[in-house]
């Protein structure tokens, strides 16, 4: 078959639905996730294309796959293939995108081996792409932290710390969920307004945080650190993520360690993993500090990340409230905001995290923070929206908010676009709030 590069825009698939200009899923994207059907109850991941998936154990046991990648790509998760690093990440890329382009497989008879290895989008239930050991969330965007410091603390509202340190909190994995399942609202411990004792109740302040997830590859040994120049390629793929964030039990708790169980009753990600290799052609240069900032130490500052470390992704947020549900209306656009308005790149978090000799596994997730920009329209949740409830939002049918409702359902959506390239999406996070637990 005929290599070509798998990122060329010009290229089209012989599955037509890949095509089509509205697509989140063009030849050029090919992200991984995990599935089942109802034909098929067994676990396994797939590549999207159009709106079909290929099933990779499938293709794997017809032999169109490369043999020192196919067992990885009879497993149930992503991990296997995570783990086998960036060339044979690479390898397999070349290799489905020449099964799948219409110039590189022109013979029907391949075509309909191929074919036989497509599933419908709609027949399949997504689930978590992959098994997360860890799970650690970040601060990274300078817009997001200024907002909230200014919101809650006198004086300078970012902490001496911020421009010399990448900041971030270990999460809980086994709240991680995957877009689609609600979210329960919880309860905790509450400081009323003017009250001196704390109550236990559901939370009034429940929130969303516009994220971008990174999942960790190979990884490295424990003792040892990972290298900006190198960091890159230890990173697998983005997802979308929506970190749920009770603000109210988050205010009385968070002093002095942190964020606790304001943060770790759910956190939802989108199903499919968008490889850095798919969003090579949407690389820029990384956020240009103002010449008052300090330059990052020299473990976080390296020529190709200053060069190409940033990502040019345009993430939005949508509300489908219970109200313009039942009328039929369409959600509403909340923000939009990109992620190259981040503060540190992702290649930064993860060499800081692995900075100390922490073993970094593959298929740990990492976010990125809340991505918020300099407009209040780019503000990546309702606590900057709002401005902590003092500003609510009216919405086109009437409705305001503060805060999520009973019933509201939140939409992540992201996608990457510019001249010369083809348009690839990320698909979508959703997520609908339940009543707390009575």
């Amino acid at each position: 078959m005929l290599s070509l590069p798998a990122n060329d825009p010009a290229r089209r698939s012989w599955l037509e639905s890949a095509n089509d200009a509205a697509t989140d899923f063009p030849l050029q994207n090919l992200p991984y996730g995990a599935f089942r059907t109802e034909a098929d109850a067994g676990a396994r991941i797939g590549v999207a294309i159009g709106d079909r998936i290929l099933d990779l154990r499938a293709a794997a046991q017809a032999g169109l796959l490369p043999a020192g990648v196919a067992p990885a790509c009879q497993s149930s998760v992503l991990n296997a293939l995570m783990a086998l690093g960036a060339p044979a990440w690479s390898t397999l890329r070349q290799r489905l995108s020449e099964l799948l382009g219409a110039d590189s497989c022109p013979a029907v008879a391949m075509r309909t081996r191929v074919e036989a290895c497509l599933v419908p989008l709609r027949a399949a239930t997504m689930l978590l792409p992959a098994a997360v050991g860890d799970y650690t969330d970040f601060y990274a965007s300078s817009f997001h932290a200024t907002n909230v410091g200014a919101m809650f603390r006198p004086g300078p509202p970012l902490l001496p710390n911020y421009k010399w340190v990448p900041v971030g909190y270990h999460g809980r994995s086994s709240s991680l969920v995957v877009s689609g399942t609600p979210v329960r609202r919880p309860c905790g411990q509450i400081l009323p307004a003017d009250a001196t004792v704390p109550v236990v109740g559901p939370t009034q302040n429940l929130d969303y945080e516009l994220e971008l997830g990174a999942f960790v590859g190979s990884g490295n040994q424990h003792g040892e650190s990972i290298p900006l120049a190198q960091a890159a390629g230890q990173l697998f793929g983005v997802v979308l993520l929506n970190d749920w964030s009770a603000r109210d039990i988050q205010s009385w708790e968070y002093q002095p360690l942190g964020p606790f169980l304001a943060k770790n009753f759910a956190t939802t990600i989108s199903p499919w993993v968008i490889t850095l290799e798919a969003l090579a052609p949407f690389r820029v240069p990384a956020f240009p500090r103002p010449a008052t900032d300090p330059a990052p130490l020299p473990y976080l500052s390296d020529p190709g990340n200053a060069a190409l470390g940033g990502l040019d992704l345009t993430l939005e947020v949508w509300l489908l409230t219970p109200r313009m549900r039942a009328a039929g209306a369409a959600p509403h656009r909340l923000s939009s905001g990109n992620f190259q308005k981040m503060y540190w790149t992702l290649a930064q978090l993860l060499t800081h995290h692995a900075s100390n000799g922490c073993n970094l596994r593959p298929g740990d997730l990492l976010g990125s923070g809340t991505v918020s920009g300099e407009t209040k329209d780019s503000r990546g949740c309702l606590l900057e929206l709002t401005w902590r409830g003092a500003e609510p939002l009216t919405l086109p049918n009437g409705e305001a908010r503060r805060f999520l409702h009973d019933g509201d359902e939140v939409i992540l959506r992201g996608h990457a676009e510019r001249p010369g390239a083809r348009r690839i999406g990320l698909g979508e996070c959703r997520g609908i709030v339940l009543p707390a637990a009575t």
